[in-house]
């Protein structure tokens, strides 16, 4: 049977969300490997209990998967499983990443650079000029725009990225059998030819009140920095920004009037020190470390410079992506996040890399 079965079937699991679920993986070998196993087998691993074994609905995991695939197989959906290589790197790296996503489109989920755009459904005419200023300055800089498809902001950002060629994936709170709010519809339509949408959710899944803050966390993840445009002190994307923060991301934040109920929550961000101010494209790239997209100019001196195996093949890395972040270097040279940052740093020293905000590196 193809691995894909195991892999949905590995997200029906009673009792195994993601985080238990990439320890089964780890343990046991494999995805197949799970389900192949005797119960003397899985209760031997850490962490899992006798109990927990004995209830574990694999057989009845394992038919609903089929049932999931002739939904995914019919709707030419593409699955993003968390140990592939176009799953988002950036994502991988959040310790409550999904194990596997829904795609429908044409998406490139690592781009070199990701920004998230979340904001207020309630968007004002000042939160839509930003957004469009926004998106409008990220066409120079080869950015891929995320958001969750809902009114206002999020629906903003992804028009403006489809009207400028820019790269958007919508994530949703709901299965991919639907569009919500169903307004989006056309437009969904139009960002499946340079993006698409993104879902964690099987197929029948409604567009529940509860779905969406376990949405933002994707939202947050899949990216470099998490731009707020417009938001209440207790609005949603309030979530989004603290996830992101939480995850070690940059988090940015347009200010706004001290008595613009839509922009208390972005002045909040800003005033405790979660988000940094910025007010265009300019700021959003000093803050990032980023230039615009131009062929990079080497140093003579670098071919002189003794590295060793391990410096070369960082160095190689950077050298083919011109910029990478350092949580990707690592998961790309198959090494850990300490002994690479341990390698970018004698680089450093050595004068063929330099570091950029965001736990960024570059060719010196």
């Amino acid at each position: 049977m193809d691995e894909s079965y195991y892999q949905i079937a590995l997200k029906k699991l009673g009792g195994i969300g993601p985080t238990r679920a990439r320890a089964l993986v780890s343990y046991c070998g494999g995805v197949r490997q799970i389900f192949e196993a005797s119960k003397k087998d899985m209760a031997s691993i850490p962490g899992l209990s006798s109990r927990l074994v004995n209830q574990l609905n694999r057989d009845d995991a394992m038919r609903q998967a089929e049932d999931e695939m002739r939904f995914i197989e019919r709707s030419a959906i593409d699955l993003y499983f968390y140990l592939n290589q176009d799953y988002p790197s950036r994502l991988k790296h959040c310790e409550d990443a999904p194990v596997l996503l829904y795609g429908l489109g044409k998406m490139q989920l690592n781009a070199p650079r990701v920004v998230s755009i979340v904001g207020t459904r309630n968007c004002t005419g000042y939160g839509e000029r930003m957004t469009e200023r926004l998106v409008d300055g990220l066409k120079g800089y080869g950015a891929m725009v995320v958001s969750g498809l809902a009114y206002g902001v999020d629906t903003q950002a992804h028009r403006a990225s489809v009207s400028r060629g820019i790269q958007t994936v919508g994530v949703l709170g709901h299965s991919l059998d639907r569009v919500y709010p169903t307004q989006n519809e056309a437009l969904v339509a139009q960002m499946k030819q340079n993006g698409g949408v993104l879902s964690e959710f099987e197929f029948g899944t409604k567009p529940d009140r509860e779905n969406f803050p376990q949405r933002n966390r994707i939202v947050a993840g899949m990216a470099d920095v998490t731009v707020v445009v417009e938001t209440m002190v207790k609005g949603g994307s309030m979530i989004t920004a603290r996830l992101a923060a939480g995850y070690s991301r940059d988090v940015a934040a347009f200010p706004g009037a001290t008595d613009a109920p839509y922009s208390s929550g972005c002045n909040h961000l800003i005033k405790t020190n979660i988000a940094a101010l910025i007010e265009g494209i300019d700021d959003l790239a000093y803050l990032m470390g980023w230039e615009k997209d131009k062929k990079p100019s080497f140093v003579q001196k670098q071919l002189f410079v003794e590295l060793t195996d391990e410096e070369r093949q960082i160095y190689s890395l950077l050298e083919e992506r011109q910029r990478e972040s350092m949580d990707n270097l690592s998961l790309n040279a198959g090494l850990p996040i300490s002994k690479t940052a341990s390698i970018l740093l004698e680089l450093e020293f050595k004068g063929v890399v330099r570091s950029l905000p965001g736990k960024v590196f570059e060719i010196a």
